[in-house]
């Protein structure tokens, strides 16, 4: 039997930001972990940085019950209407069952919009990118990297590995020193930080 904590879905729509979850997934992976992509549907979706992705299922066949994450990565469609709005729903699906949810960059604005952040503490790029959307959670807005509330995990478009490394505790991929170890070593370039992450491996 699968078991569905070890599998997480990364969602996949036209114009993602590449660069936003490259780390999370990667090293997910190597954790031993599953990496599925959910698209709008099952027909390819091309990135920002033009790369074209086959979605390996469509969102109306995504259940909070088979995932132990859904990772929402930033795209422009994200400000220019309500395309991915059927996304930040899912996310409140996933909430609602006690499965994580991870939100970067614009995906924070669709949570926003959906209400998932009016009582949770959150960040993302700027405060005031957020308080255009008009939602109500500006008092719980936190000037950090990325911020994790319980089963919610935020950040800016230029933390990446901020953002991975919250998802990596919430899981319990690395903890203590070697979280922090992690994090110094690709965010720090600290080599000093190898030997501490390969101890023991």
């Amino acid at each position: 039997m699968t078991d569905t904590r070890r599998t997480i879905h990364l969602a996949v729509y036209d114009t993602l930001a590449d660069w936003e979850t490259g780390h999370t997934t990667a090293h997910l992976a190597q954790a031993g972990f599953t990496v599925r992509t959910v698209g709008p549907t099952t027909g390819p979706v091309t990135t920002m940085g033009g790369l074209r992705v086959l979605p390996d299922l469509a969102l109306a066949d995504l259940r909070p019950e088979d995932s132990g994450l859904l990772v929402l990565p930033g795209a422009g469609l994200w400000d220019t209407g309500d395309t991915l709005a059927p996304f930040a729903r899912a996310a409140r699906g996933f909430l609602d069952a006690g499965v994580p949810v991870a939100a970067i960059c614009g995906a924070t604005a669709g949570l926003a919009r959906e209400g998932l952040l009016d009582d949770r503490a959150h960040t993302s790029a700027v405060s005031f990118y957020l308080a255009a959307t008009g939602y109500r959670g500006g008092d719980r807005y936190v000037d950090a990297d990325a911020v994790t509330d319980g089963d919610l995990i935020t950040a800016g478009p230029t933390e990446p590995v901020a953002f991975a490394r919250e998802v990596f505790a919430r899981l319990g991929v690395y903890e203590g020193e070697k979280l922090d170890a992690w994090y110094r070593l690709f965010h720090d370039s600290d080599l000093a930080a190898y030997e501490i992450l390969t101890a023991g491996s």
